[in-house]
């Protein structure tokens, strides 16, 4: 019986093998190499954004890009331009990037979406004292934070500029140094050289706390497609829409060197310095992105 046993355990044995032979050769041919059969390459698609660093701060911290989608169509969202001043712009930022990463599907195809969290990060770092993501609970509920809204070298980044650039500026009255030349610091030239080697049709600066939404100009007037992604923004947003900041003068601003090159770009001003009005904001994105989708014949 046991010698039986044996034999019928050695013939199953055999046909098992001589069975996937002939699957292996039926599936697979003679010629594939082992470890294309043992583990078969599967395909896998990249959803997280882009992620580059365009440049870095005065004193080393590195500038980042994260960019979202792709195609003919490009839109670019800057936050902390006046650094820890305005933290709640990077930390829309933040939640603008965090809300792509679970919704992707809010970018048409063909669509790219830019995001340079903090253009300033020695301006957050001197408020936050962390660098990169951050939430509310790493922002002190007091102290000054005028000192934030300055680069390293102490240079208000929004006044350095090609666009009607002055050595020295204002702020809310206050005499602030605009670097030694356009484009001096190297924020500002990390900015500059990501715009020209990328091809954006719309900007939008994230900043705080005149509560609007403003267009853009420098020397030849409000170019027709701001005026329109102003109110198309503002509208969804319920910000007031203005043409021109007109509190006190601003020279070397980005929004103004980007209308000198022919780029339509927005500031919106949130109504605080502590919050970020969040389901406004996205509402605000959503009707630019609709704008731009339809204009350029993009699919949503």
């Amino acid at each position: 019986m046991r010698f039986i046993l044996t034999k019928r355990i050695v013939a199953v044995i055999i046909i098992v093998i001589a069975f996937g032979v002939l699957v292996f050769i039926g599936l697979y041919g003679g010629n594939k190499p082992l470890e294309s059969i043992v583990t078969p390459p599967i395909a896998t698609t990249d959803l997280g954004p882009k992620h580059e660093v365009i440049g870095y701060s005065v004193d080393g911290r590195a500038i980042e890009v994260f960019t979202y989608g792709g195609g003919n169509t490009h839109l670019l969202f800057v936050g902390g331009m006046h650094g820890g001043y305005e933290w709640n712009s990077v930390l829309l930022a933040y939640a603008f990037m965090d809300y792509l990463d679970i919704h992707p599907e809010a970018i048409p195809d063909g669509f790219g979406i830019s995001v340079i969290p903090s253009i300033n990060p020695d301006g957050v770092y001197k408020v936050i004292g962390k660098e990169g993501h951050f939430d509310i609970a790493d922002v002190s509920t007091s102290g000054n934070f005028s000192p934030g809204r300055f680069n390293a070298h102490n240079v208000d980044l929004n006044r350095n500029f090609d666009c009607k650039w002055k050595s020295k500026s204002t702020w809310r009255g206050n005499v602030v140094s605009a670097g030694t030349a356009p484009f001096s610091e190297p924020e500002t030239a990390a900015l500059r050289d990501f715009v020209k080697n990328t091809d954006q049709q719309g900007v939008v600066f994230w900043h705080s706390q005149s509560n609007a939404v403003y267009a853009s100009e420098c020397e030849n007037g409000i170019l027709p497609v701001t005026r329109d992604i102003m109110n198309v923004y503002a509208k969804a947003a319920g910000y007031p829409a203005v043409d021109v900041f007109d509190a006190y003068e601003i020279t070397g601003d980005s929004e103004g060197w980007l209308a000198s090159i022919g780029i339509p770009a927005i500031t919106v001003e949130l109504s605080t310095h502590d919050t970020i009005e969040w389901s406004k904001n996205l509402a605000g994105v959503k009707a630019l992105i609709g704008y731009y989708a339809q204009k350029n014949g993009v699919n949503k």
